[in-house]
């Protein structure tokens, strides 16, 4: 499946994130942006090294106007461990089964490594995709075109 692009309507998720709570893209239709951050793995490097820089600079990310959902194929306890060691206060959503279910409808799941590549995508409060960039494994993302996108927003 390929990922999709600006201008399509993000498909609707339910996941749970790392304390068990249910969380769905629709929650926050008509009410706040949604920046969904696609990650390969909790506990690794690059992962890590990408959400401390949302967890420390999260005023840039998330506001009263846009919300952080990260997402990985990781169960939501290694995500709870990960969370808690890594002091993220923002939701990090268990993709984990159906295994990767929705990082495929986004078109960011690597099928042979059952994992979700790096994707982003920025969704307006009309569940459209506003803003996106994919980045391949080993690859380290730029969020500066994300910052662009969410002031375009205002």
């Amino acid at each position: 499946m390929s990922e999709i692009s600006v201008g399509d309507v993000a498909p609707d998720f339910t996941l749970k994130d790392q304390n068990g709570q249910d969380v769905s893209l629709s929650d926050f239709a008509g009410k706040k942006a949604v920046v969904i951050v696609f990650y390969p793995f909790a506990f690794s490097g690059i992962c890590t090294g990408e959400l401390c820089e949302i967890r420390d600079n999260l005023s840039g990310f998330e506001s009263e106007k846009v919300q952080v959902l990260a997402v990985s194929c990781d169960p939501m306890f290694s995500l709870r461990a990960w969370a808690d060691q890594q002091g993220y206060f923002f939701p990090l959503l268990a993709d984990f089964w159906p295994h990767g279910d929705v990082a495929s409808r986004y078109g960011v799941f690597n099928d042979e490594g059952g994992f979700a590549i790096r994707g982003t995508f920025l969704v307006d409060t009309t569940g459209k995709v506003a803003w996106s960039l994919v980045n391949g494994p080993g690859e380290a993302r730029d969020f500066a075109g994300y910052h662009e996108a969410l002031a375009a927003l205002d």
